[in-house]
């Protein structure tokens, strides 16, 4: 009998100690699925480089583009006003008279490139331009067109104003005889030197609107040079 109970004693014992090593590895499994390694930023958060922002684009051609060719009641007309800071009319008359005697017979005009007519009392001056527009020049080519337009140029005290407007070219005499003499109204305006996205100019008439916007660009800045005492009839 006490053997009995010496036995039943033991495995009582036996059975406390499975459930306290038992008991013991689950707080250590659970302790374990709670401890863990912390994530870092890079390991959460996915960083995107920052975007290079676009250059914005500059078109080849920006300054020849839309507004470049202006019109007045149908015609292709550009206007120059201008302050002629302490000379009467007569004075800025005299001098527009010089100038565009000069130009006139600069190396580049043709035959019929003249002042045509003027009025002294409203100080006026009336010139036709004759001359050629060089297109390309090299060793073995030159492409060049004949150029006609009006200037017609008003003086006032402290002020000028010149009109450039009539503007016509001949261009590949030999090649289309009669068809050779094209109206700027009929090729350099944007309807017929842009393209419908107004991004850029046709290859022949695009050329010819450049080179015309240049000659008028050249012309209004060296007459008002040459009117404010910055430029001489001998340059």
């Amino acid at each position: 009998m006490l053997r009995n109970s010496t036995l039943f004693s033991n495995f009582a014992r036996m059975k406390t100690t499975i459930l306290t090593i038992a008991l013991g590895l689950s707080l250590t499994c659970q302790a374990q699925n709670v401890w863990e390694k912390p994530e870092t930023e890079s390991e959460t958060k996915t960083v995107e480089a920052p975007k290079k922002a676009e250059a914005p684009k500059v078109l080849r051609d920006a300054k020849y583009l839309a507004g470049a060719v202006t019109e007045v009641d149908g015609k292709v007309t550009w206007t120059l006003d201008a302050d002629v800071p302490g000379k009467s009319a007569q004075q800025i008359y005299d001098k527009v008279m010089e100038y565009m005697t000069r130009l006139t017979h600069e190396s580049n005009q043709l035959e019929g490139s003249q002042v045509s007519l003027v009025n002294k009392q409203d100080h006026i001056i009336v010139t036709n331009v004759r001359e050629w527009l060089v297109f390309k020049k090299n060793a073995i080519m030159l492409d060049r067109t004949k150029l006609r337009y009006n200037l017609i140029t008003t003086c006032s005290d402290g002020h000028v104003k010149m009109v450039m407007s009539n503007i016509t070219y001949k261009y590949e005499e030999d090649r289309y005889k009669d068809k050779s003499v094209i109206r700027a109204e009929d090729w350099i305006v944007d309807k017929y030197a842009m393209n419908k996205k107004a991004t850029r100019l046709y290859p022949v008439s695009g050329k010819f609107r450049r080179k015309t916007v240049d000659r008028k660009d050249f012309l209004f800045k060296d007459l008002v040079e040459y009117l404010n005492d910055k430029k001489t009839t001998k340059e």
